[in-house]
């Protein structure tokens, strides 16, 4: 698990790029034309690289009878040392469509919980199909919703807290129930925002604070973990233009 992207698999199993190249893709049908997963994956990262675009880093999970796949890439793309991630999914047994996810936290499980920011492929493996077609319009509409998750965190950046605001927001989501995440958690949160860990961290924003939730909520399991983070967004957009 990466600081923006979470992939569990099957027994919590992930492979490579290389090992998904050897999982068999059955044979094709008059209706339903299966693509080999490591061909989805391959037309992703070269439709990327045409837009100057590369994978820091890839794992994938694969089910037990080689179906399904899932599947996360981070980007190379940062702002303000935030990362963005992609999460893939694919099936051979019309399980499920092809999809692409991307934002800077994604979350992608074998049982089937699949979230980003955004979602833009979502296909059927028909006679018509056309994955580079695709996967290049997916991209596209990927790199279009960049911008206003940058926009987002540049805001946050620059919105400045008051010691008694930040204190007032920790306690509006934990002790009046304002975000459904373990109340056992906000001491660390207070901890990690008023004694970062990182100098990135260390200007008192809605950012620092972001980023000193997440910290704490790195302490649940990986499917809390991700709904409370999840949760967090709307929790603290909502509050970013208020007046204290």
């Amino acid at each position: 698990m990466s600081d923006t992207s979470t992939l569990i698999g099957y027994q919590t199993r992930t492979i490579s790029r290389e090992e998904l190249a050897l999982v068999p893709t059955p044979a094709s049908t008059a209706t339903h034309h299966p693509v080999p997963h490591h061909e989805i994956v391959q037309a992703l990262v070269e439709t990327l690289g045409f837009r100057h675009i590369s994978a820091v880093h890839d794992e994938y999970a694969v089910s037990p009878d080689g179906m399904k796949m899932f599947g996360v890439l981070d980007l190379e793309t940062e702002i303000h040392g935030c990362r963005f991630s992609i999460g893939l999914r694919n099936s051979h047994d019309k399980s499920m469509r092809l999809a692409l996810t991307c934002g800077y936290r994604v979350f992608v499980c074998s049982n089937m919980a699949f979230q980003g920011d955004f979602t833009p492929v979502l296909a059927k493996h028909s006679k018509s199909f056309s994955l580079l077609d695709s996967i290049s319009i997916g991209v596209d509409r990927m790199q279009r919703n960049f911008e206003p998750m940058q926009r987002q965190i540049t805001a946050w950046r620059q919105n400045e807290l008051t010691n008694v605001t930040a204190k007032l927001l920790i306690y509006e989501a934990f002790v009046e129930g304002e975000l459904e995440v373990p109340k056992h958690l906000a001491r660390r949160v207070h901890d990690f925002y008023f004694e970062p860990q990182y100098p990135e961290f260390e200007p008192r924003t809605l950012w620092s604070l972001s980023n000193a939730f997440t910290s704490a909520f790195k302490e649940l399991d990986p499917v809390p973990q991700f709904k409370a983070t999840a949760k967090l967004a709307n929790y603290l957009e909502s509050r970013s233009t208020r007046n204290f």
